[in-house]
């Protein structure tokens, strides 16, 4: 790559959008940033690994509840826990994007990042019936309640964005880039993605 660019990655489960991230920093030849930002984040503050999977999982409240039970001398700054978790996602979100190019899935990086000239923000859609059969085919989940589950997973993800960025999750203006996997194999979205890069 020519330019310092980074790379987020944002998507509907079941879209397939780790996959391209995964394949489009291979491509590239440059980091790719997934559940290393929460090990990451993890060691920062002392806090397991399953505090960070758990707060993208759980509602607001009941992480708040859970988890300041434990472990309440993290609160140090009076914030909620789940704001402070968020806090330091968000500092290693641009500790890594300062190193220089790379890939980043999810964790709101996008508007993390949103001051930083190099960033290209990509949010992968597919069809619903497409998102389910990936779930079932590729992520192995029971069929039975897959549609469910897909349904559920992207409004959690909708809210956890939307109340941490004070906007909307998956609207266009907060994208550079909004591509319908079912529209395409996956390896085409990796094309068309380059393509952009280059181009910009």
């Amino acid at each position: 790559m020519n330019q310092n660019k980074v790379i987020t990655i944002s998507r509907q489960y079941g879209s397939g959008g780790r996959i391209v991230a995964q394949k489009l920093a291979d491509a590239l030849g440059i980091p790719f940033y997934d559940n290393e930002l929460i090990t990451m984040a993890a060691e920062k503050t002392g806090l397991s690994v399953e505090c960070f999977k758990d707060a993208e999982k759980t509602s607001f409240g009941n992480l708040f509840f859970s988890l300041t039970s434990l472990t309440p001398s993290l609160d140090s700054a009076g914030l909620p826990l789940n704001e402070k978790i968020f806090l330091v996602q968000s500092q290693v979100i641009k500790e890594v994007a300062a190193e220089g190019p790379c890939v980043i899935v999810g964790r709101s990086a996008n508007h993390v990042l949103q001051d930083n000239p190099n960033v290209i923000n990509v949010f992968l859609q597919a069809d619903l019936p497409d998102r389910v059969k990936r779930a079932i085919d590729t992520y192995g989940q029971d069929a039975e309640g897959a549609e469910a589950m897909v349904v559920k997973t992207d409004k959690r993800r909708a809210n956890y964005y939307n109340y941490f960025t004070g906007e909307k999750w998956g609207k266009a203006e907060n994208y550079d880039l909004i591509l319908n996997t079912s529209r395409m194999d996956l390896d085409k979205i990796v094309e068309v993605i380059k393509t952009y890069i280059a181009l910009r």
